[in-house]
């Protein structure tokens, strides 16, 4: 075997070293721009939607999540229900989209969502599983932290035990005032306040009958869940859960036809709820709407809003104490 010259060996070395910086230059510049083509941070946070439907502006939300180095998830609010999971969300060329299996929606296809990204807006369309069509805004949902602790006001009694007065119905009314209690003997509207909140805390005392169902919208867009949930687990949808995203911590819903309490408060996004006495939430961060919500405008002050749709409910002794 013939040993290489020093000359020839230097060239060998030369060719080597060159082939190596082309290389690493070709991969360097490649994952250069596959980081540049998938620049995410412009889409992930949180979404607060619009849905534009005949006329109505319809709430939504939309929150994105980065997965693993490329990919993204998400989660969905529509006009109704829980937040829905997003296996995937596409981003690309300032475009956004994804879509939802059929779940419960009316119609048996897919929820789809496609939208432009335009500085800090979203503007696009939505197809429900119905198939109908509809233009869809949105705008990044604010963080709402507090910079100092609230000092409190003076408390105010939402509901005087005698009429409905500070009160309106949100469509045809079934809500009546007796003996000091603001009953709804079967499903129909909803009832809301005159007034909006910012930060508060808020006693509400409730009973309802057997497998019925109700709940508190914090500024009309965040729903403390009501429900004959004694002797289940405490999950994201149940007795004092807030609807969708915070589970309580045990399950303390008494029988149906008793009294029972919450004792909320609402700091920005930060929420606490004591339930027949004891704090099953602590001063966790609600992400985003409610379906159902009043409206989208998170950084605005909201009403208090009772359900009365989905079964009779009783409401006493309404207390709110706003922050100063």
């Amino acid at each position: 075997m013939k040993k290489l010259s020093a000359t020839n060996a230097r060239k060998i070395f030369r060719y080597q070293s060159v082939l190596l910086i082309f290389l690493a230059a070709f991969f360097v510049s490649k994952a250069h721009n596959c980081v540049k083509d998938f620049d995410s941070s412009a889409i992930i946070g949180r979404w607060d939607i619009t849905i534009h439907m005949g006329g109505k502006e319809l709430p939504s939300w939309l929150e994105v999540q980065r997965s693993g180095f490329r990919g993204l998830i998400g989660l969905f609010v529509g006009t109704g229900g829980s937040a829905r999971p997003i296996s995937k969300v596409n981003f690309t060329g300032g475009r956004i989209s994804f879509s939802i299996p059929p779940q419960w929606e009316q119609g048996s296809g897919e929820l789809s969502f496609d939208a432009s990204l335009n500085g800090e807006n979203l503007n696009g369309t939505i197809i429900f599983p119905d198939g109908k069509i509809y233009e869809c805004t949105a705008v990044r949902a604010p963080a709402l932290k507090r910079q100092t602790q609230p000092q409190w006001g003076t408390s105010m009694r939402l509901f005087d035990g005698n009429d409905l007065k500070g009160w309106h119905a949100t469509g045809e009314n079934q809500w009546k005032a007796e003996n000091g209690i603001l009953r709804s003997p079967k499903s129909g509207s909803n009832i809301v306040t005159d007034g909006s909140f910012t930060d508060f805390k808020l006693h509400i005392e409730f009973r309802y009958p057997k497998k019925s169902n109700s709940g508190v919208y914090l500024r009309g867009r965040y729903e403390v869940q009501i429900e004959d949930d004694e002797g289940t687990e405490p999950v994201r949808n149940v007795f004092s859960a807030v609807y969708g995203f915070i589970s309580p911590n045990e399950m303390v819903a008494k029988k149906a036809g008793e009294w029972q309490s919450y004792d909320v408060t609402l700091v920005g996004r930060l929420v606490t709820v004591v339930a027949n006495g004891k704090t099953v939430i602590c001063s966790q961060e609600i992400p985003g709407i409610t379906g159902g919500a009043l409206n989208s405008n998170e950084g605005e002050p909201g009403p208090i809003y009772l359900q009365g749709d989905h079964g009779p409910i009783e409401y006493r002794n309404i207390i709110l104490t706003p922050a100063k």
